[in-house]
């Protein structure tokens, strides 16, 4: 007999966290679960701790196979479920008690949903709390001609789904670290998905995060967020959807600059949809870099500025606004930190003037400025 909830969580090298991860889905007040933890060919002490796990509790299952990733692990794992709902959980984060209760009473409630998400609280890696909490608009603001595309955001590792809409649109795909946006554009075809306002558990944010470690792993990111969504373009078109080879994956990496790794990725697309693309791209690399922990190289810059200097007049007012202030706030941010060749070499010329004002109001004297006239403003009236 099913049980009513199963709990797919993928581990790869998950020792230092993953008694926790698990023990944090044992202590559900939903107790009718099977969790199911892909090992994807860990080399450090993850099998010993999943069969001391699974002997002690027979709701876990373990699910070991060779090395081959999120997507592929995944997937495997899909294959041992048979609950009508499943719960994605991660090896590195902590689900609170009622998380998978709260979710399936909303499902219930909303036959018409296909997936649910949740609020979280933000961590460190060493369990600390940040002091933030992620609250996602809802998927259903999402928009295909926003610049670059505004998407269906949920935090993956809090989804919960129906089995039977997941299996209809085929499960994962390899779009290149945004195989979860990927999947929400295909589920919104099959019914609403919706983000709850509770914190569910937390969310651990670290150096090895995936969109986190790298301006590599941010280009990989930046393409596969705009592919997927390009693709939703297609099929709401009627048009051949892309294909997402592993193999894509690989030559993309292995690219080395943002302009060559679009080449891989555009290959067969049309002039005027690598027009849109690029210029999808240079968006979506800004708006990681303005809150992720780094900031453009140089080769970067020169892709950005390339699509830049075509114009924004084609934009909507709002993107147009948005894309010169993230232009304007890179440079700054580049010639704040001592790199302000990388940032005249990002910043067209008819935007060098905002990028100026930007590095001035980031500088040492400004900031202090800025810090008094706060202070005095929140000073009690005598």
């Amino acid at each position: 007999m099913s049980a009513a909830i199963d709990v797919l969580i993928p581990a790869y090298n998950a020792a230092r966290t993953l008694r926790s991860a698990v023990g944090s889905i044992q202590a559900q007040t939903l107790a009718d679960i099977a969790i199911h933890v892909v090992d994807d060919g860990s080399t450090d002490n993850t099998p010993q701790i999943l069969a001391e796990l699974a002997t002690a509790d027979p709701r876990v299952r373990v699910h070991r196979k060779a090395n081959g990733g999120i997507v592929d692990a995944l997937n495997h794992g899909l294959t041992f479920c048979t609950a009508p709902l499943i719960a994605r959980h991660d090896a590195d984060d902590l689900a609170y008690p009622e998380r998978l209760a709260v979710q399936k009473a909303w499902l219930d409630a909303n036959p018409g949903a296909v997936a649910v998400g949740a609020a979280a609280r933000h961590i460190d890696a060493d369990d600390r709390p940040t002091g933030t909490i992620a609250r996602l608009d809802q998927p259903d603001t999402a928009s295909l001609s926003a610049v670059p595309a505004r998407e269906p955001y949920m935090i993956h590792p809090f989804l919960m789904v129906r089995r039977d809409a997941l299996e209809r649109v085929g499960g994962y795909r390899y779009a290149h670290h945004a195989e979860d946006t990927d999947l929400y554009w295909r589920l919104m075809g099959e019914g609403r998905l919706y983000n709850l306002p509770d914190v569910l558990g937390d969310y651990r944010m670290h150096a090895e995060s995936i969109s986190g470690k790298s301006i590599v792993n941010g280009r990989v990111m930046s393409i596969g967020s705009q592919l997927a969504a390009f693709s939703a373009r297609r099929r709401r078109d009627g048009r051949a959807d892309l294909v997402f080879a592993k193999e894509q994956q690989r030559a993309l990496e292995a690219a080395g600059t943002i302009a060559a790794m679009v080449d891989v990725a555009a290959t067969g697309m049309a002039a005027d949809e690598r027009l849109a693309f690029e210029e999808a791209v240079a968006g979506k690399l800004l708006e990681l870099t303005s809150y992720r922990p780094y900031e453009l190289e140089r080769s970067d810059a020169e892709f950005v500025r390339s699509v830049a200097n075509r114009g924004f007049g084609h934009l909507s007012p709002a993107d147009r606004a948005l894309q010169v202030r993230r232009v304007a706030g890179a440079g700054a941010r580049l010639a704040a930190a001592g790199r302000p060749r990388d940032g005249l070499a990002l910043v067209p010329r008819a935007l060098a003037p905002q990028m100026g004002l930007r590095w001035l109001l980031r500088a040492p004297l400004f900031s202090a400025l800025r810090a008094r006239v706060a202070r005095s403003r929140a000073a009690p009236v005598k």
